[in-house]
C-alpha cells in the first residue's frame, strides 16, 4: 500500500486552487493526479481540511462478537491449537472461520501461538 501525499504538498495544491487555478491545472503544476487534486479540493470544501484520511481499516472480522468467548477460551486453555479453536467454536455457534482468521484475531489481541519452552512444547519427542 502507498503513502500519502504529506501535507504540505495538499495545501500547495489547495492555495494554488483557491488563487484561480483549476484543480488540473494544480494538479500538472505540482505533478500530481488530477483525480487527487479533485479530492483533496472536495475534501477541503467539505471539512475545511484536505488532510489524509487514516490508511488503517477497522476490523470487519465476525470473530468480533464472539471475542470474548474466543478471549476466555484461550486463558481457559491456553494449548489449544487455531484447528482446535475452530472446532470449539463450531460446537459452541455454529459458525466455522478459518484458521487464518482466527490466526488474525489472536494477532490484533496481540496473543502468540509459537512454541514456549515453559509448556515444554518446544521440545523433541
Amino acid at each position: 500500500m502507498g503513502k500519502a501525499y504529506s501535507q504540505d504538498l495538499r495545501e500547495r495544491v489547495i492555495v494554488a486552487v483557491r488563487r484561480g487555478a483549476s484543480r488540473r491545472a494544480a494538479a500538472a503544476q505540482f505533478s500530481i493526479s488530477a483525480s487527487s487534486a479533485i479530492k483533496w479540493d472536495q475534501r477541503f470544501r467539505e471539512t475545511g481540511s484536505a488532510q489524509a484520511k487514516s490508511l488503517k481499516g477497522k476490523s470487519r472480522s465476525p470473530l468480533e462478537a464472539y471475542a470474548a468467548w474466543l478471549l476466555a477460551l484461550n486463558v481457559a486453555e491456553p494449548d489449544l491449537t487455531l484447528g482446535e479453536i475452530r472446532d470449539r467454536i463450531e460446537q459452541a455457534h455454529a459458525i466455522t472461520p478459518a484458521v487464518s482468521a482466527l490466526w488474525r484475531f489472536f494477532s490484533r489481541h496481540k496473543i502468540s501461538f509459537k512454541k514456549n519452552h515453559s509448556r515444554q512444547r518446544a521440545k523433541a519427542a
